[in-house]
């Protein structure tokens, strides 16, 4: 547990029975070396006594947003500022639901938006609630923001009824919350990561692009920093904060992101080419807005350079992974495109409808190499994301091994 010595660990507890399950957590934190804040609902009070965490942890427990004795009376930013992680446990459907519609009326749910922090959610509830469309949209929706969903674990509930919704046993969470600190898999790994669409301009109000949200390279990215990799993400136009510690150049045309990616591409020991680059740009941009005039119009389209296979021809190249997005033939074109680019590793993923892929919270990948496959089922793309950085990180030691 040497992962665990002097980390500082916010513990939010809500209301729920599974709350003093929260009081073993606690012990066991402080056992491993981590210093323990304990933030509790007004509704967790009914189930726990704030007492008691505070004996276990050593500190006082939060509970007002407005503590006149705190000072500055601004706990909700001393204690967001003072985290490594965040973890709320129990998250009860109520709090969830609140989380994710960005309410910030306790203390706890403002350290949730105040707090640049890891935050993770163990949820605790009865399996018909954990069930519910909405319950599983709010979780679906967090997760989708980076958010980490820890559980809930199967079994027999409280309540008397049967199935998912119990809170994960203390000692699950525990290894949780070990594994957010040990070492990553891509421990000082350079990693090279293009997100999101370009745009290539027709005229100065004008421009081609595609679909592209940015969701699915920007959660790959998160994913990376969490591994323990030095990210540097080449991004196009997209609505989306960079993860903290990544290094984001901001582009907008394909030759901008080419030029941009060729400058950090020697430095670089893995290289994703996430991004939906534009295979054609107009060859002659007007210099003013092209005004309506005729039915119709033609644009001369000229090809744009393949960004992946450029640093794939690299004399000193990086591994190099690239993705598919493909309506049809997905492994028949994914194999080719790994084959054709010299790829060490293909990601590709069905798009053109709403289940998963462009403009969706949810990804489901087929993952090629030259001598094996691996299918990453549907879910966040947060989620996906880290099955994939797993992925290229053991193919990545294996090659250099």
């Amino acid at each position: 547990m040497q992962a665990l010595i002097n980390r500082k660990i916010l513990l939010g507890v809500t209301g729920g029975i599974a709350a003093y399950k929260s009081a073993e957590l606690v012990r066991l934190l402080v056992k491993a070396g981590a210093e323990v804040r304990v933030v509790m609902t007004p509704s967790a009070q009914e189930f726990v006594q704030p007492l008691t965490y505070q004996a276990l942890s050593g500190h006082r427990v939060y509970i007002d947003l407005f503590d006149a004795e705190a000072e500055s009376a601004m706990d909700h930013i001393e204690l967001a500022r003072w985290c490594d992680l965040l973890l709320v446990a129990p998250a009860s459907a109520d709090f969830i639901g609140k989380m994710c519609a960005g309410y910030a009326d306790n203390l706890l749910l403002t350290l949730c938006l105040a707090s640049k922090r890891p935050v993770a959610v163990a949820p605790a509830m009865n399996q018909q609630m954990f069930a519910n469309p909405a319950t599983q949209d709010n979780l679906n929706q967090l997760a989708g923001r980076g958010v980490m969903v820890w559980g809930p674990a199967a079994g027999e509930q409280a309540c008397g009824d049967v199935g998912p919704g119990r809170m994960l046993e203390p000692g699950q969470l525990l290894d949780n919350v070990v594994l957010q600190f040990a070492p990553g898999k891509l421990q000082g790994v350079k990693l090279l990561l293009t997100a999101g669409p370009t745009r290539e301009a027709i005229d100065p109000v004008r421009y081609i692009s595609n679909r592209s949200s940015g969701k699915m390279g920007y959660a790959l990215a998160q994913a990376a920093l969490q591994a323990g990799a030095e990210v540097t993400l080449v991004s196009g136009p997209v609505s989306l904060n960079a993860p903290t510690g990544a290094e984001l150049v901001a582009v907008e045309s394909a030759q901008q992101m080419y030029e941009a990616v060729m400058q950090h591409a020697s430095q670089a020991d893995i290289f994703i080419g996430c991004a939906a680059v534009s295979d054609y740009r107009v060859d002659q941009v007007a210099a003013n807005k092209i005004k309506k005039s005729t039915a119709t119009m033609s644009l001369e389209l000229t090809l744009n350079v393949d960004i992946l296979a450029a640093v794939s021809g690299l004399d000193n190249r990086p591994f190099c992974v690239g993705f598919a997005a493909e309506t049809q033939d997905l492994e028949k074109y994914a194999l080719a495109k790994l084959e054709h680019k010299n790829l060490d590793m293909i990601a590709a993923n069905r798009v053109g409808n709403n289940d998963s892929g462009f403009e969706t919270d949810f990804n489901q990948l087929e993952v090629f190499w030259r001598d094996g496959h691996s299918s990453i089922e549907r879910g966040s793309k947060s989620g996906v994301a880290k099955q994939l950085i797993d992925l290229i990180a053991e193919r990545y030691t294996g090659a250099g091994s």
